[in-house]
C-alpha cells in the first residue's frame, strides 16, 4: 500500500513538474516573439544605429592578433550551413537507425523551418551589411537576421532538449542545455567581431531561433502525447 502511495506521488510530481516547464516555455515563446517584433520594428525604423554603430567600431579597433581572428573564423563555422548540414543529417540518420522516426521528422523540420524562416526575415527586412572595412569574412546575402546566430540557436536549442530529455541525471540535463547555448552564444558573438553583422542582427537571430525551437519543442511535446513522437526522446 505504502509503496502503490509513493508510485502515485512520484506520477503526480512529474506531472506537475512537466505542465511547469511547459507553462515555462509558452512564456518564454510568447516573450520572445514580442522581442523579435519590437527589435524588427526598431532594425526598419532606423532606431538602432548608433548602438550597432558604436559595438560594430569597438570590436574592429579590438580584434587582437591573427590567431585570434583565426578563433572568430573556426567559431563562425559552427553556425555555418555545411557545419550545420552535415551534424543534422547526422544526427537524423542516428535517429533514423534507432528506429526513433518522429525525432528525425522533428530535427528536420526544425532546422529547415528556421531556414525558411531566416531567409524570408532578410528577403523583406532587406537589411545591408556592415561597410565592408569591417569585414573580415566573406557574406553575400542580406543582414538582418544573422543566419548563423538563429540557425546555431535552432540546431543545437533542438539537439540539446532532445539529448537532455534521455538522461536521467538533472545536472547532465542543465550541462547539455548550457553547452548548446554557450555554442550559440559564441557562434553569434563572432559574427559581430568579425564585422559581418550588426550586433541587433545577431540579438534578432538568437531571439527567432529561440522562439522556433521551442515552437518545435511544444508541438513535439504535444505529439508525443498522441503517439506521433516517440516517448523515450520527451521523457527520460
Amino acid at each position: 500500500m505504502r509503496s502503490s502511495l509513493g508510485n502515485l506521488f512520484n506520477q503526480l510530481r512529474d506531472l506537475a513538474a512537466r505542465q511547469v516547464l511547459t507553462l515555462a516555455a509558452v512564456l518564454v515563446l510568447l516573450l520572445g516573439l514580442w522581442a523579435l517584433i519590437a527589435l524588427t520594428d526598431r532594425v526598419t525604423e532606423g532606431h538602432s544605429e548608433h548602438f550597432d554603430m558604436a559595438l560594430i567600431r569597438w570590436f574592429h579597433a579590438h580584434r587582437g592578433p591573427p590567431a585570434l581572428r583565426d578563433a572568430g573564423r573556426d567559431l563562425t563555422a559552427l553556425g555555418g550551413v555545411t557545419v550545420l548540414t552535415l551534424v543534422t543529417a547526422a544526427v537524423t540518420g542516428f535517429l533514423y537507425i534507432a528506429r526513433k522516426h518522429g525525432a528525425a521528422i522533428l530535427v528536420l523540420v526544425a532546422v529547415l523551418g528556421g531556414l525558411l524562416i531566416g531567409s524570408t526575415f532578410k528577403h523583406f527586412v532587406h537589411r545591408d551589411r556592415p561597410p565592408r572595412e569591417f569585414q573580415e569574412a566573406y557574406v553575400f546575402t542580406k543582414s538582418f537576421p544573422s543566419g548563423h546566430s538563429m540557425l546555431s540557436a535552432v540546431t543545437y536549442l533542438t539537439l540539446g532538449a532532445l539529448l537532455a530529455q534521455v538522461v536521467g541525471n538533472p545536472w547532465l540535463r542543465v550541462y547539455i542545455i548550457a553547452v548548446a547555448m554557450f555554442v550559440t552564444f559564441l557562434v553569434g558573438l563572432s559574427r559581430v567581431y568579425l564585422g559581418v553583422h550588426w550586433p541587433t542582427d545577431v540579438l534578432a537571430g538568437w531571439t527567432a531561433g529561440l522562439v522556433w525551437s521551442l515552437l518545435c519543442l511544444l508541438v513535439a511535446r504535444k505529439l508525443q502525447q498522441k503517439g506521433a513522437v516517440e516517448r523515450e526522446i520527451e521523457e527520460a
